[in-house]
C-alpha cells in the first residue's frame, strides 16, 4: 500500500465501479499469491507460506471458553510505568497463566501504523509491547508472533516506534505484511468485509491473540483505541472504508475476538489524531486497562480521551453485534493502584 497517513486517505473519493473491479481483481491475486508468489516471498524467520483452503468468514474466536463466569474480567490500573502497570493488571485477572497455557502460539496485534518514535503515541508503546510479550513467556508460550499492517513503510513503522527493537528484547518473532500472507474474507451478514483481503497468514498455528493499543484521538473514528486497531489486519484499499467508518470498525470487532485486549492509557493523545506530531497534542492519562472485552476496554479509553458513547457510535453498534459491552462498570473491573 502507498506510504500515506490516515488523513490523507480520508479524503479519498466515493467508490466507483471501478474501483470495486479492482479491489476483488486485487483479493483474486492475493488468492493465487498465497502459493506461487507466497513462495517466492516466503521469509524463513516468518510463518510458511499460506494457502487459502476456502473462502474466510473470519480470523477466529480466540475468547477463553473455560474461563469461569466469576472470574475478573477487566483491570483498570492507575500509574506511570507501564511494565509494573501492566503486570499488576494481569495479576488482577489471575495472571498471564490463566490466559496462556504451556505450548500456546500467541499473535500480539500492535499498532504500528507510523513511522514515529514512541513519545509521540501515535504507536504502541514498546515497553508495553515488551511487558505483554514478557508474561506471555513467562506462562509458557512457545512462541510469540508481533504483527501489524502499517499505513507507512512497515520496517520503517516497526524500527523507528522501537516495537521492532522491543520484540527482538522480548524474544518474539516480527512478522511484516507480505503479499503471499493476504487472503480475500467474507464477513457472514457485513456490508462492507466481502471477499477483501485481510493478513490471514500470520494466524495459521495460533491459538491466542493479544490486542495491545495505544490511546488516541482520531479524525475521522472520533477514538483510536482496541477496536481500530483492528484494522492494521485490513489489505487492499482500505481507505475507502472511511466513508463508513462505524460501519467497518464494527464489523472488524465481528471478525476478530481477541483473548485479551490491554490499552495503554499511560499517556493519550487528545488531538490531531492519528498521527499526531507534537508533544502538546499528548495528556498524562496515568491508566492501563486490561480486559477480555475489547468494548468494554474502549469505553475506558474514551472516558481517558474526555468522550461519550455518544462520540463514538461504533461502540455501541459493537455492542449490538454481540462484541461486548459499551457499559465498562457491568463487568466490575478491579480497579488496581500501581503507582507505588
Amino acid at each position: 500500500m502507498a506510504a500515506t497517513d490516515d488523513k490523507k486517505q480520508a479524503s479519498a473519493p466515493e467508490i466507483s465501479r471501478r474501483d470495486f473491479l479492482t479491489r476483488l481483481g486485487y483479493a483474486s491475486a492475493l488468492t493465487l499469491a498465497a502459493g506461487g508468489l507466497g513462495l517466492a516471498l516466503y521469509d524463513p524467520k516468518g510463518p510458511a507460506p499460506f494457502q487459502v483452503q476456502k473462502a474466510l468468514s473470519g480470523l477466529g474466536d480466540f475468547r477463553d471458553r473455560n474461563r469461569a463466569v466469576a472470574a475478573p474480567q477487566m483491570a483498570i490500573v492507575r500509574g506511570a510505568d507501564r511494565k509494573a502497570m501492566v503486570e499488576r493488571g494481569m495479576q488482577a485477572l489471575g495472571g498471564m497463566e490463566s490466559f496462556i497455557q504451556r505450548g500456546d502460539r500467541v499473535l500480539i496485534k500492535v499498532n504500528a501504523a507510523f513511522a514515529t518514535p514512541a513519545s509521540l503515541g501515535a504507536t504502541t508503546h514498546p515497553e508495553t509491547l515488551a511487558a505483554v510479550a514478557g508474561l506471555c513467556f513467562r506462562a509458557g508460550a512457545a512462541q510469540v508472533l508481533v504483527t501489524d499492517h502499517p499505513i507507512n513503510n512497515p520496517d520503517s513503522c516497526f524500527e523507528i516506534s522501537g516495537l521492532a527493537a522491543a520484540t527482538r528484547t522480548a524474544g518474539a518473532r516480527l512478522v511484516l505484511p507480505r503479499p503471499g500472507l493476504f487472503a480475500p474474507l467474507s464477513l457472514p451478514g457485513g456490508q462492507l468485509l466481502q471477499n477483501w483481503p485481510v493478513l490471514a497468514g500470520v494466524f495459521p498455528g495460533v491459538n491466542r491473540v493479544i490486542v495491545v493499543s495505544p490511546v488516541k484521538d482520531h479524525q475521522r473514528a472520533g477514538a483510536s483505541l482496541t477496536l481500530k486497531n483492528l484494522y492494521g489486519f485490513l489489505g487492499g484499499r482500505r481507505n475507502v472504508f472511511h466513508q463508513d467508518i462505524n460501519g467497518i470498525i464494527t464489523e472488524l470487532a465481528q471478525m476478530l475476538r481477541p483473548t485479551l485486549s490491554v490499552l495503554d492509557g499511560t499517556v493519550s493523545m487528545m488531538t490531531n489524531g492519528p498521527t499526531g506530531g507534537s508533544l502538546s497534542d499528548l495528556k498524562e492519562t496515568g491508566t492501563m486497562i486490561v480486559s477480555t472485552d475489547p468494548v468494554a476496554a474502549d469505553a475506558v479509553g474514551l472516558e481517558l480521551l474526555e468522550r461519550t458513547l455518544n462520540d463514538v457510535p461504533y461502540l455501541r453498534m459493537a455492542e449490538t453485534a454481540g462484541a461486548g459491552v459499551a457499559d465498562y462498570r457491568r463487568l466490575n473491573p478491579v480497579m488496581v493502584d500501581a503507582k507505588t
